[in-house]
């Protein structure tokens, strides 16, 4: 016989549902809007001239929107943050999760939240005053705000996320797995990384898809340390990515430039769905 549900069992339900649907309508209306948005443009232009054209310039007498130097940067960009800031974050973790005695644990977890609770225009005016002369000096370039740069800052940015969610993932690890690798005899760094980080490779991942996605979006920070010019991608160029080629000329486009915008906005919109879908079907081919 079914147990017939409290009141206030059926009202939470009811409220969780009400949630879950909200969410599910806003992601629905978000990509409704930027299809209708961006699409004529790309019917304009020419999906061909648009994604791989190399020449943006919206505002010349005679425009090009081609929008290859954004789309590359942003993934030169996005790439280069990962490969420095997931071995510094990931390490970071297994310190504060496995190794740290429980005052230095808390200090640094302490640094760590407050890194994640700085707003990105502090992170951009700190690397544009600071970051950017230094990497002028260094490599004798006539101006530092650059790709490596924003690749930098980036790096930084991600850190708290891929710390954070990697470090609930080792502390989740049942002990009895570290204690059954520690009475066959195993070392305890040999337990930390053929036990633990093993077991929490999931979490771990679910970091990195973070990270990405924090980098990916990121816009004030990158606008005061990348140049914002839209030149094809080298690590000492100033260079814009998709994000800030919205940023930078969304206040004053209009007719077919504001459309191309909402064009780039699509475009990294899908981008950071087919990153998502391809990562989380990655973890659950692994689960499996």
């Amino acid at each position: 016989m079914k147990q017939k549900l409290r009141p206030m069992e059926v009202f939470m339900n009811a409220v969780f549902f009400l949630c879950g649907f909200i969410a599910v309508v806003f992601v629905l209306f978000i990509s409704v809007y930027l299809i209708l948005s961006g699409l004529p443009a790309i019917r304009e232009i020419g999906l061909v001239e648009f994604l791989f054209g190399t020449k943006w310039a919206s505002t010349a007498a005679e425009p090009s929107f081609g929008i290859l130097p954004f789309i590359l940067t942003s993934v030169y960009g996005t790439a280069g943050a990962i490969v420095l800031g997931v071995p510094v974050g990931f390490m970071t973790a297994v310190f504060l999760a496995k190794i740290a005695p429980a005052k230095l644990s808390t200090a640094v977890r302490t640094a760590v939240d407050l890194l994640a609770g700085i707003p990105s225009v502090v992170y951009g005016l700190i690397g544009m005053m600071v970051l950017v002369p230094a990497v002028r000096e260094l490599f004798g370039l006539p101006d530092g705000a650059s790709l490596f740069c924003a690749i930098i800052v980036l790096a930084i940015m991600i850190l708290p996320s891929i710390i954070s969610v990697s470090e609930t993932a080792l502390k989740a690890v049942p002990k009895e797995y570290e204690e059954a690798s520690l009475a066959l005899g195993a070392t305890h760094i040999e337990t930390v990384f053929r036990v633990s980080v093993p077991a929490a490779s999931s979490g771990i991942a679910a970091s990195i898809v973070l990270g990405i996605g924090r980098a990916i979006g990121e816009a004030m920070a990158v606008i005061m340390v990348a140049g914002n010019v839209a030149n094809m991608p080298t690590l000492f160029s100033s260079v814009r990515f998709l994000t800030t080629a919205v940023a930078s000329e969304m206040s004053y486009a209009s007719g077919l430039q504001r459309q191309a915008l909402f064009s780039i906005a699509l475009v990294l919109f899908l981008f950071i769905m087919l990153i998502n879908v391809i990562l989380n079907s990655l973890l659950k081919r692994k689960k499996v």
